[in-house]
C-alpha cells in the first residue's frame, strides 16, 4: 500500500514535473485536507526564478479549481440534508453573517484554516459559483504573491535548511 504512494510522490517530485506538481499540490490543499501548497511554490520559484509568473498563475488556478470542488462538495451536502430532512435547512446565526456579503466572502479563502472550509460554506449557502471562483482566484493570487515575495525577500538566497 505504501509502495503506490512513495511512487506517486516520485512521480511529483520537484523539478521533474514542476508546474504539474505545483497545480496538483495547490488543488489538494485547496480541498479540506490539511497541506500546505506554498513550500512547492516558493521551491520551485527557487530552482527555477524565470518560471516566477507560470508558477503563480498555476498554483493560483489549481487552488481556485481545489476551492471549487469545495464549494460543490458544500451544496451537495446541502442538498443531501435537505432530501434526507424533507425541508429546507435553516442556517444557523454563524453562517447569516456572511450571507452578508454573499459571494465576495470567497475573497477571505485565503486564509489559514478557515478558507478552505469558506468555499465549502459559500456551497452550502447556495452562493452563485461563477463570483465565488472569480472572488476565490483573486484572493488566491494575493495569497501567492504576497507569501512568496515575503519569502523571497526574508530568504533571498533559499531556506536555510
Amino acid at each position: 500500500m505504501l509502495d503506490w504512494i512513495a511512487s506517486l510522490l516520485q512521480l511529483l517530485a520537484l523539478p521533474e514535473v514542476g508546474l504539474s506538481t505545483v497545480f496538483v499540490v495547490a488543488f489538494i490543499s485547496a480541498t479540506l485536507l490539511p497541506m500546505g501548497s506554498e513550500p512547492a511554490v516558493f521551491a520551485l520559484i527557487k530552482l527555477s526564478p524565470e518560471l516566477f509568473w507560470p508558477v503563480i498563475f498555476v498554483a493560483t488556478a489549481g487552488n481556485t479549481l481545489g476551492g471549487a470542488v469545495s464549494w460543490a462538495m458544500g451544496l451537495g451536502a446541502h442538498t443531501l440534508v435537505d432530501k434526507a430532512r424533507h425541508t429546507h435547512t435553516p442556517h444557523p446565526r454563524a453562517l447569516r453573517w456572511l450571507e452578508r456579503f454573499g459571494p465576495k466572502a470567497c475573497l477571505l479563502s485565503w486564509l489559514p484554516v478557515v478558507g478552505d472550509p469558506l468555499c465549502a460554506v459559500a456551497g452550502w449557502l447556495k452562493f452563485p459559483f461563477w463570483p465565488c471562483v472569480a472572488y476565490m482566484a483573486v484572493g488566491k493570487l494575493a495569497r501567492y504573491l504576497t507569501m512568496t515575495g515575503a519569502l523571497l525577500w526574508v530568504f533571498p538566497g533559499g531556506l536555510p535548511f
